[in-house]
């Protein structure tokens, strides 16, 4: 499985030592990944482990002996199962002393937070503003399902008998908490790995609300979030169109803040949107069409 993850075409891959190992396996994964994370090419994937959670008596010994011994190419750690912004502040204590020990620069080492505790949830926006290492919070429904004790199996999927999306205010907290403080938002897995239009379906819900992202559990699911999360080719011309158009009113004439584009008004709040969609199509290689 490790050797899979430079090529699957993801943004992002994470090594996990938390669920995907089990107890008995979870010293010695550490060695494996770390070999993978030094011998295998990984491009301009970013790389990123998953520890295991603070309630358990892996998490410090993952990071002294994961962050110590990988070097320079593993650029974040994800911390599962956070509850306060105390965890975080102690994962950044920790990482610091690391990278003095293992000669990497100060502050080498992101953090990424899993949010899957309903403690987690009402802590949220103490969570995101804890550490400047901070980067990224993720959903973690599965998880999140079972601290909220849903009699149901079916963490983070649909459930047909209730009228409406059971989630909604868990996605929208966290994502109102990650945006306050500058942080990507993401989604969690979508456990039907084979189950590729339900993955759709749940990947646009994340994307629509301006996640920037959802897990891959399989590599079919990798080229699904590529197409959703990037800008279409009309739209990522329709923003460059914004943008031109703003600039030139703003600062030509009588310089205005809003105006007319075609039929639609635009103004301040329409490019900051267009700056977005424009910076998603440009990280997916995308280009303007000729006009």
């Amino acid at each position: 499985m490790l050797s899979k993850g430079p090529n699957l075409g993801a943004d992002m891959v994470f090594i996990d030592l938390e669920d995907s190992v089990s107890p008995l396996e979870k010293e010695a994964a550490r060695g494996k990944a770390v070999k993978a994370i030094r011998d295998q090419d990984w491009g301009e994937t970013v790389l990123c482990v998953r520890v295991n959670a603070w309630d358990t008596p892996w998490t410090a010994y993952d990071i002294l002996e994961v962050v110590g011994n990988a070097g320079e190419r593993l650029e974040e750690i994800m911390l599962p199962k956070v509850q306060t912004a105390a965890e975080v502040v102690a994962m950044d204590l920790l990482l610091t002393q690391v990278e003095q020990k293992a000669g990497l620069p100060a502050g080498h080492i992101g953090i990424e937070a899993q949010i899957e505790t309903a403690r987690g949830l009402i802590n949220v926006n103490d969570i995101c503003a804890a550490s400047s290492r901070l980067e990224t919070i993720i959903l973690g429904p599965v998880d999140m399902s079972a601290s909220m004790e849903m009699p149901g199996m079916r963490g983070g999927l649909e459930i047909p008998e209730y009228p409406g999306d059971y989630f909604h205010y868990v996605f929208v907290q966290i994502l109102m908490a990650g945006r306050a403080n500058g942080l990507q938002v993401i989604d969690g897995p979508y456990v039907k790995v084979r189950d590729s239009d339900g993955f759709r379906e749940f990947a646009r819900r994340a994307e629509i609300l301006g996640y920037d992202g959802k897990w891959a559990l399989h590599p079919d699911q990798v080229q699904i979030l590529n197409e959703l999360f990037s800008p279409g080719q009309e739209q990522f011309d329709k923003a460059w169109d914004i943008l031109d158009t703003y600039e030139k009113a703003t600062t030509e004439g009588d310089r205005k803040g809003a105006l007319m584009l075609g039929d639609e008004m635009i103004d301040e709040a329409s490019r900051k949107v267009a700056v977005k969609l424009v910076s998603r199509g440009e990280r997916a290689r995308m280009t303007r069409s000729a006009s």
